[in-house]
């Protein structure tokens, strides 16, 4: 009953005019990214930042998060019609949703796979919905020494599941805790790390940060990509999947929804680790393996179902425990901060139209991503048509002119560009940036959480080994370093980071 009472709070809050228009808004815009080659939600939610400060926090959050889950639909459109993932998350979907295409199946892919991921997102919103109130319960117990043992886990979780090198991802993240230091200090007030300069003394901004190295980085590595000649679309025809297609869906359906439900609460899992992990599973298990990537709709229900899934409960830890779990989650949590809302468990006691407002517009966004997604599947194709070089000036203007406009600083609008440089040679380095923007928000949160706990414990350092749940999550990230260290883990990220 108590589910329901905090449902009927959503709806209330969800079903105003202001905040509906914004879940349109949000979920269109997600399309469209995912439709487009290069950009993602990370470089939008980034650059649409600024814009935030003028809406309700309930708007900017429902906006934003429908750009997330937005790309998940709109990156399988170009996978399947032109074998071209829109979203790293949607390059499994390329191998059997294209091979269904050239057999003159594309509509039945198409439908599937939107299909895989209403159901799926479904299914993961009333898992968050369920599992929100008795985490939260459990978290309000934590004191400063827990708070600071859980974010370190974090950051660990986070640089194993990073991609590419082991060291590059912990260096990005001292780097995004070295970030997290620079201003003034607000025990002592003394300033640190600003060298003299005086716009430096707030710190460095999280829009600055976010749009330099996720927005600008971006934009000017895709420009050295290869943006011409037009995409060969696959005809679309019929929409209406046989029922041996049905009964073929169904299963790798629901294990996709649970594999990818799982995989996104992790840090740095997400929606990508989970459509990954749901194609070798399917593959796995089918009678006849042959099949895959040769159109077999098993290869798109699966992965599809995974990546929403895996994208709606990813907002586990960064809502209820305050933890963001990814790049995106990281930014969703900047976003919170930037209304003076610190994510975490307090928020569904103190805000809960906000929390049970956004959960229930994120089931409303699958319903409206359902009709937006097979009904208008050509006009968004037809958008692959638009030259890039005709798209990035006016992106990087939006970008300048939302820098500028949060703090009508010059001096931020400066910084963003050098983030932006950092964030292309991150690029050419093959640094994931995504562990130093959760370095960079975690950082002042750990050293808050630590003086706190030290200042408690009148100095003495044994608090954090004393108190049973800090001793645990300590244990475990210990246990995490030593899966660091495996020569087998190292070794198949090399692999992978090799061929990436």
């Amino acid at each position: 009953m108590e589910l329901l009472d905090h449902l009927a709070i959503g709806l209330q809050a969800a079903f105003t005019l202001n905040n509906l228009l914004y879940c349109f808004v949000g979920v269109t815009l997600g399309t469209l990214v995912g439709v487009l080659p290069g950009l993602g939600p990370v470089a939008t939610i980034a650059m649409l930042l600024p814009i935030t400060y003028g809406l309700t926090p309930s708007a900017a959050l429902i906006m934003l998060s429908g750009i997330y889950y937005g790309a998940q639909y709109g990156g399988s459109t170009t996978a399947i019609l032109v074998n071209l993932p829109g979203e790293s998350s949607s390059v499994v979907t390329c191998l059997d949703g294209h091979a269904m295409a050239r057999k003159g199946r594309a509509g039945a892919a198409l439908a599937i796979a939107a299909i895989g991921s209403f159901v799926a997102g479904s299914l993961a919103i009333l898992l968050l919905a369920a599992a929100a109130t008795p985490l939260a319960e459990a978290a309000l117990k934590f004191g400063p020494a827990e708070y600071f043992s859980l974010m370190l886990l974090g950051l660990v979780a986070a640089i194993v599941l990073a991609q590419g090198d082991v060291l590059k991802a912990i260096a990005m993240t001292l780097l995004g805790l070295l970030l997290g230091l620079v201003g003034t200090d607000v025990n002592s007030g003394v300033e640190r790390f600003t060298f003299g300069i005086p716009e430096l003394s707030d710190g460095i901004s999280f829009v600055v940060i976010s749009m330099g190295i996720f927005g600008i980085a971006e934009i000017i590595a895709n420009l050295e990509r290869d943006h011409g000649g037009k995409a060969q679309v696959a005809r679309v025809g019929s929409l209406m999947p046989s029922r041996d297609d049905y009964r073929r869906s169904w299963k790798p359906i629901l294990r996709g929804t649970g594999l990818g439900s799982l995989l996104g609460i992790l840090p740095g899992g997400g929606a990508m680790l989970g459509s990954f992990a749901s194609y070798m599973i399917e593959k796995r298990l089918a009678r006849e393996p042959e099949r895959f990537g040769q159109g077999a709709i098993e290869g798109v229900a699966g992965p599809e179902s995974a990546n929403n899934a895996g994208a709606q409960t990813s907002f586990i830890p960064m809502l209820v425990l305050g933890l963001p779990s990814n790049a995106v989650m990281a930014l969703m949590a900047g976003a919170m901060m930037i209304h003076g809302i610190v994510p975490g468990p307090q928020v569904i006691d103190e805000r809960p139209e906000l929390f049970w407002g956004l959960i229930v517009s994120m089931w409303l966004g699958n319903l409206l991503l359902l009709v937006l997604n097979l009904p208008l599947v050509g006009i968004w194709v037809r958008l692959l048509a638009v030259p890039y070089r005709l798209l990035y000036p006016s992106i990087l203007l939006f970008c300048c002119i939302g820098v500028y406009s949060v703090n009508n600083s010059l001096f931020d609008v400066l910084l963003t560009v050098a983030f932006g440089l950092l964030g292309y040679l991150f690029i050419k380095l093959r640094c994931e940036p995504a562990p130093l923007l959760l370095g960079y928000l975690l950082g002042p949160l750990m050293e808050e959480n630590l003086r706190r706990a030290m200042l408690l414990s009148r100095g003495d350092p044994t608090v954090f080994f004393t108190r049973p749940l800090s001793l645990t999550l300590l244990i475990v990230t210990a246990l995490v370093v030593l899966l660091m260290c495996s020569p087998r883990l190292r070794a198949t990220r090399q692999v992978a980071f090799s061929e990436d």
